[in-house]
């Protein structure tokens, strides 16, 4: 296999050359951090590249080989890259923040230690935007990220970075987050599958209760077999947790090797009160139903009323910029406005109960169907600072239309995985979003697997990476 080749093969076949003893685990770190060098000054992709971090685990954990590859977890040796919205020990930590860029990470996140308990190496943090709050990875202060596809154009955001990283293969796999869009916005930008995970079902440990439930840790892969494993690494409870799942009865990866069933399945391209989506990615839902239907399952129009979320879902996206508690005056114009917009302990709380009721009307809506088909952004990607002459008004409306099917499933909790379905005449990627019923990540994955089977994405590179 050559260089390329290794570079873009899935993080569960790299376990297993690893295992075969066809490739170790610093070959592998050495063979990122030298594409890593090479390109990620034109992508942007890492803040932090942890090379001396990485090699010196890879060199122990080749050692470790040399004397058994018994009992290894399942992951061992296999490179990853970590958003820099989670804390990883000995290594930066700056929140897209320019004056935190000196910041050292002092301990793990629980996702964070899941990961290295699972046997991963980690390359080094992956670029977001300025605390998490934007859909595109523009951090002042730092370099923005790109679009390995078209450089010219944004990897979206927050979790730009850790798509960047996957699509341009100077990472295998990678985690992220998602408050309102921010896995599955990028790996819709990039070409990859991003789940985000139902509340619960991934802990945000040390940290408790954030942002009322609306933001859960969860994978970027290029196969959704890859981001089925990975899902299976980080998810549990962990002592304290205010929400939580009981672990499904088997794991995910198994449900992305079995065929889902026939389901019912409902499918939209408009969105009250945005409207529809633009042609390409209306074209992406409808060619998805018809393979939908040639395989079988029962598909009709059907969408959950969104009506009253838009509102109270700034309000909690604002408070949550606020309460960081670092100063306004270090923080771009733009989250300096949504710090000042964020009102009071009453209006949040009276914003929480408002999306509560919207989303139990969500959630009901399932009862008649097992997953739902919508677009994962109303339009492919924006240009890099597209909008960055905007007034933080106008910049919100063009964020509100371009996300538009992305939050209502953070504010009820549902599980939903982006997956690619070609590209655009830009040669941009586009593609949909699957989402399933309460705790039904299974579901997803599974149908997933069988769209990915049927019309396979993950040999799609970018020149760049070549």
């Amino acid at each position: 296999m050559n260089k390329i080749d290794l570079a873009f093969a899935p993080a569960l076949e790299q376990a297993q050359l690893i295992r075969q003893g066809e490739v170790s685990p610093l070959e592998l770190v050495e063979l990122y951090l030298e594409r890593i060098q090479r390109l990620d000054s034109k992508v942007g992709s890492y803040f932090t590249v942890a090379a001396e971090q990485a090699i010196a685990d890879a060199k122990a954990k080749t050692e470790q080989l040399s004397k058994s590859n018994s009992d290894l977890p399942p992951f061992f040796g296999v490179p990853i890259a970590i958003k820099d919205l989670n804390a990883v020990e000995g290594i930066h930590c700056t929140y897209g923040v320019n004056v935190l860029k000196d910041k050292i990470a002092a301990y793990d996140d629980g996702v964070v230690m899941r990961m290295k308990r699972a046997g991963f190496t980690i390359l080094g943090k992956t670029a977001t935007s300025e605390l998490g709050s934007l859909p595109y990875s523009e951090a002042p202060g730092f370099p923005p990220t790109r679009n390995p596809w078209n450089l010219e154009y944004t990897a979206a955001g927050s979790s730009g970075g850790a798509a960047a990283a996957v699509a341009a293969g100077l990472s295998p796999i990678a985690q992220g987050s998602d408050a309102g869009g921010s896995i599955r916005g990028p790996a819709f930008c990039c070409g990859l599958v991003g789940i985000k995970p139902s509340r619960g079902r991934v802990t945000w440990a040390p940290v408790g209760d954030y942002q009322s439930g609306i933001s859960t840790n969860g994978p970027i892969a290029r196969t959704v077999a890859d981001a089925a494993a990975l899902l299976d690494v980080m998810s549990g409870y962990v002592t304290g947790d205010p929400y939580w799942l009981l672990a499904p009865q088997n794991s995910f990866i198994e449900a992305a090797r079995q065929p889902p069933g026939q389901l019912r399945i409902a499918f939209a391209t408009s969105l009250p009160p945005i409207g529809e989506a633009q042609m390409v990615c209306q074209q992406a839902v409808q060619e998805t139903v018809q393979q939908l239907e040639g395989m079988g399952h029962i598909v009709e129009a059907g969408c959950p009323d969104f009506t009253g979320l838009i509102e109270p879902f700034i309000k909690i996206w604002q408070a949550g910029v606020a309460a960081v508690g670092i100063p306004k005056e270090a923080l771009s114009p733009m989250n300096r406005w949504i710090v000042e917009q964020s009102g009071s302990a009453g209006e949040y709380l009276q914003a929480v109960s408002q999306m509560q009721i919207v989303a139990r009307r969500v959630v009901m809506f399932f009862e008649a169907y097992d997953v739902l088909v919508l677009p994962t952004y109303m339009f492919p990607t924006i240009r890099v600072g597209e909008w960055a002459d905007l007034n933080p008004e106008e910049t919100l409306q063009k964020i509100i239309s371009w996300i538009a099917p992305c939050p209502p499933f953070n504010a009820s909790g549902l599980p939903a995985i982006a997956i690619p379905t070609g590209f655009d005449t830009n040669g941009l990627p586009v593609g949909v979003q699957l989402v399933g019923r309460p705790a039904a990540e299974a579901t997803i994955i599974a149908l997933a697997a069988q769209i990915e089977a049927a019309k396979p994405w993950s040999t799609n590179r970018p020149a760049i990476a070549l």
